[in-house]
C-alpha cells in the first residue's frame, strides 16, 4: 500500500512544479518592470535643458532621453543628431497631443518659461504622459491647480523639480534641524541672488516669468525654510526695491522677506537679480549653528557646523537624482516627495510675499 506521506509529498511537489513557471514569470516580469528605463521627452530646449538636463539623462539608471518638444527647427536638428532622436519623437508645442500614440515616451519634462508650464503640462497629461516640471510650478495658484487637476484626471504623476531636496548637503541640514542636534532652532537665514544679465530675456517679461528674482532664484530660499522646519509659514512680511527701474520695469529686482512658523522659528530670506554673491543657508539654534555656503548651486555645495565639523559629501548630479527618483515613483506606483501640491504651496506663499511688498502690510497665511 502506498505511503500516505509519500503521496502527500508527491502531490505538493507536483503543485509546486506546476506553479513554478507562473511564479518565475511573475518575478521576471516584476524585475523587468523595475529595470526598464522610462522614456523622457524634454519640452523646451533652452540652456538648462542643453547643459544640465540632457547630460543628466545620460547618467540616470531609470530614464533615457526619448523625445523633444521645441518651437525651433534648428534646435531640433541639433538634438536629433546629437542624441539619435527619431523624427517620430520630435514635437512642436502645437503637436504635443500626438504623443498619445508614442509608447516610447513615458514622461514629459517641462522646461519652458514659467507662464507656459500649465498649457504644456496639461497637453502632456492629456496625451497620457507623466509630467516633471521645472520650478516655479506656475505663476499663479489657479494655474498650478489646473495642472494638478489635469494630471489627476489623466491618472498621471506630476512632480516639481526641486533638485535641492536630493542634495545630500540639504538632507543633512534637514537631519540636523529635525533631530535638534544643536538644540531647538530659532532663526533660519537663506538667500540666493544672481546677476541676471541680458535685458531682453524672457525672465524679465512679466507675462512669461510671472515675477523676477523671487520666482526664479528666491524660491530656493523659500523652499529651504519650509523643508528645514517641516512646517508651513503663518505670517510673511516683505520689502521690494529696484536700483534699475528700466531693466526691471516688469519684474522684481531685489526682495527681502521674513516668515514666522508655528513652532516660533523665524526665517529671514533675500533674493536679487543684481547680486551674484548671495547663495547661503544658515540655521541658528540654542546651542550652535550650521550652514551651507554655497547652498543652491548645481554642484559644489558644502558647509560647516559650529562644533568645527564640515558638511561635505561626494558630489552627485542633482538632475539625475531627481529624475531617477521620479521614475522609481512611477515604476513602483508610489507618490513623489515633490508633487504638484508642493509647487503650489510655494506659489501661494510667493503671491503673499508680493502682496506684502505691494501693500506694506504683513500677510497672514492660512
Amino acid at each position: 500500500m502506498p505511503n500516505p506521506h509519500r503521496r502527500k509529498f508527491l502531490a505538493e511537489t507536483a503543485i509546486a512544479l506546476a506553479a513554478a513557471p507562473f511564479i518565475s514569470t511573475s518575478a521576471t516580469r516584476e524585475k523587468s518592470k523595475q529595470s526598464r528605463k522610462l522614456g523622457v521627452a524634454v519640452c523646451g530646449l533652452g540652456r538648462l535643458s542643453e547643459n544640465q538636463i540632457a547630460p543628466a539623462l545620460m547618467k540616470t539608471q531609470h530614464c533615457r532621453l526619448a523625445g523633444i518638444v521645441t518651437g525651433t527647427p534648428g534646435k531640433a536638428a541639433v538634438w536629433k543628431a546629437k542624441y539619435g532622436i527619431p523624427d517620430s519623437s520630435v514635437y512642436s508645442y502645437d503637436t504635443m497631443h500626438r504623443m498619445a500614440d508614442n509608447p516610447d515616451i513615458d514622461i514629459v519634462y517641462v522646461v519652458t518659461p514659467n507662464a507656459l508650464h500649465a498649457p504644456h503640462t496639461i497637453a502632456a497629461a492629456q496625451a497620457g504622459k507623466h509630467v516633471f516640471c521645472e520650478k516655479p510650478l506656475e505663476i499663479s495658484v489657479e494655474r498650478c491647480q489646473s495642472m494638478i487637476e489635469a494630471c489627476r484626471k489623466a491618472g498621471r504623476l506630476l512632480g516639481t523639480a526641486y533638485r535641492c531636496q536630493y542634495d545630500p548637503h540639504h538632507l543633512e541640514c534637514i537631519r540636523l534641524m529635525r533631530e535638534e542636534v544643536f538644540g531647538k532652532p530659532t532663526i533660519v537665514q537663506a538667500g540666493f541672488a544672481i546677476n541676471v544679465g541680458e535685458p531682453t530675456q524672457w525672465r524679465l517679461k512679466r507675462d512669461l516669468a510671472g515675477g523676477g528674482a523671487l520666482m526664479d532664484v528666491g524660491i530656493y530660499a523659500l523652499q529651504a525654510t519650509r523643508y528645514l522646519t517641516g512646517e508651513e509659514p503663518i505670517l510673511v512680511s516683505a520689502i521690494e526695491t529696484k536700483t534699475d527701474p528700466v531693466k526691471f520695469a516688469q519684474v522684481d529686482e531685489t526682495m527681502v522677506w521674513t516668515t514666522k512658523f508655528p513652532s516660533g522659528v523665524v526665517a529671514y530670506c533675500s533674493t536679487s537679480y543684481k547680486d551674484g554673491g548671495i547663495q547661503n543657508l544658515r540655521v541658528n539654534a540654542e546651542r550652535g549653528w550650521f550652514e551651507l555656503d554655497p547652498a543652491f548651486f548645481y554642484d559644489g555645495n558644502h558647509g560647516r557646523r559650529s562644533d568645527g565639523k564640515d558638511i561635505r559629501f561626494p558630489e552627485i548630479d542633482l538632475f539625475a537624482a531627481e529624475m531617477d527618483d521620479f521614475a522609481r515613483c512611477i515604476l513602483e506606483n508610489r507618490p513623489t516627495k515633490v508633487p504638484g501640491e508642493e509647487g503650489l504651496r510655494d506659489v501661494r506663499i510667493m503671491q503673499a510675499i508680493y502682496e506684502s511688498a505691494r501693500t506694506g502690510r504683513a500677510m497672514t497665511l492660512a
